[in-house]
């Protein structure tokens, strides 16, 4: 009889509640932390915004949801489901095959209700702290905490043995970085704290797409910054207040943003819409996983840390990706892997880097790389730090290539 485990489930999003369903279907334990009062607080308009615009003091007050009031998807509703779960259009809702927030939000209400995940949800718990306590016995402690009254709250570890994180990347904005920028005496916010154009009204602004479109028909000026090797001074079509331009040169402190392809404008606003970084302050790992230039590792298949698999996982992580189809295939194999019904590899062989030039060669059905070239790639530290400085000449790399040989 396999063990049923205890499973915490780290937000209630589209990635949290299809990954709760499926370990529910595994009959694993499953309870799902979420930090607002409703499924998925991304897609739940608030007004409020953070007390910091442009979301870099860690001890503002952070609003999760990153709506502006018109948000429409930018993706075909057929493709924002699950595979036995489509995004029908049904009376009294948004007809649109690209429907406003509200929309997505119920789709969601309803798909949670529908699979009786609410009765595993704890709403208003905000998870502070996930930490292995026994390695040996995979315990992990999930500290939450809920608030009591405006100024206090209250504090509840409980152990469980696996964690799932699914907290999303809509929350650490994410902020353009040039010469100036600090000193610079306008307004700047990022497009997270974005609700509605008529705080633009008459102002000339640094706006991105979608946020252009709405705030230019009151702004006085819109002027957009792209990267790329074409961008270049332009009137953007169909706008008679909107300019295009490369990149932000430098801010002045009389106010003046200058741009790489040499025009200079005095905007009231910057609007950062530069996206967002991974953030995960309640892991502790002990740096077993990190977030270097928001890419999240090391990770087997952008899901498994090796040498904690298959007790913590991440799902919805990749970019380059149908988000949706990868969030239910994620949490499937997080399930079925913890259930027992599927192996994954040796934590050596999670570990190994090479596996993607092996599938390669495998591929063009040519030999994989010889294995001596993965551990010498792998020893170089080592290497250099038991030759120091002279490693270059001191080392004699083909009788070390023989001993390797000869080893394996």
């Amino acid at each position: 009889m396999r063990h049923s485990y205890k499973v915490a489930v780290v937000g209630s999003g589209f990635a949290g509640l299809v990954t709760a369903r499926e370990l529910k279907r595994e009959a694993l334990l499953v309870t799902v932390f979420e930090n607002a009062n409703h499924v998925d607080s991304i897609w739940l308009f608030n007004s409020r915004v953070d007390t910091d615009l442009l979301g870099l003091d860690p001890n503002r007050e952070i609003v999760h949801s990153s709506l502006y009031r018109s948000l429409r998807v930018n993706l075909p509703r057929q493709i924002m489901c699950f595979m036995d779960y489509s995004f029908m259009k049904k009376e009294c809702g948004d007809p649109r095959t690209f429907p406003g927030h509200e929309e997505v939000l119920k789709f969601l209400e309803d798909f949670a209700r529908d699979f009786r995940l609410m009765e595993l949800i704890r709403f208003g718990h905000e998870v502070v702290r996930v930490e292995l306590t026994d390695e040996a016995r995979h315990k992990w402690v999930v500290e939450s905490r809920t608030r009591e009254t405006e100024s206090r709250w209250e504090s509840k570890e409980e152990v469980f043995e696996a964690v799932v994180i699914c907290n999303g990347k809509h929350t650490e904005p994410k902020i353009v970085e040039f010469p100036g920028r600090d000193a610079w005496p306008g307004l700047q916010m990022h497009s997270h704290s974005y609700r509605t154009p008529e705080q633009f009204e008459n102002k000339r602004t640094h706006s991105a797409n979608d946020i252009l479109k709405e705030i230019s028909p009151l702004a006085s000026q819109v002027h957009q910054a792209i990267r790329g090797p074409g961008s270049q001074l332009k009137r953007l079509e169909n706008h008679d207040n909107a300019w295009q331009h490369s990149m932000i040169e430098c801010a002045r402190k009389d106010g003046k943003v200058v741009f790489q392809d040499g025009s200079i404008v005095d905007p009231d606003v910057i609007i950062h819409c530069t996206g967002y970084k991974f953030h995960f302050p309640f892991l502790r790992s002990n740096g077993t996983v990190t977030v270097d230039d928001n890419r999240v590792g090391p990770l087997y298949k952008h899901v498994f840390p090796p040498s904690l698999a298959p007790w913590l996982s991440f799902v919805a992580l990749p970019y380059k990706a149908v988000p949706y189809i990868v969030m239910e295939l994620q949490g499937k194999w997080v399930a079925k892997v913890l259930s027992g019904k599927v192996k994954l590899p040796t934590q050596a062989e999670m570990a190994d880097s090479f596996e993607y030039e092996n599938w390669l060669a495998t591929q063009l059905d040519i030999r994989p790389p010889e294995r001596w070239k993965e551990i010498m790639f792998f020893s170089m530290e080592k290497i250099k730090s038991y030759y120091g400085e002279k490693y270059r000449d001191a080392w004699d790399v083909d009788k070390w290539i023989q001993e390797v040989d000869c080893s394996n």
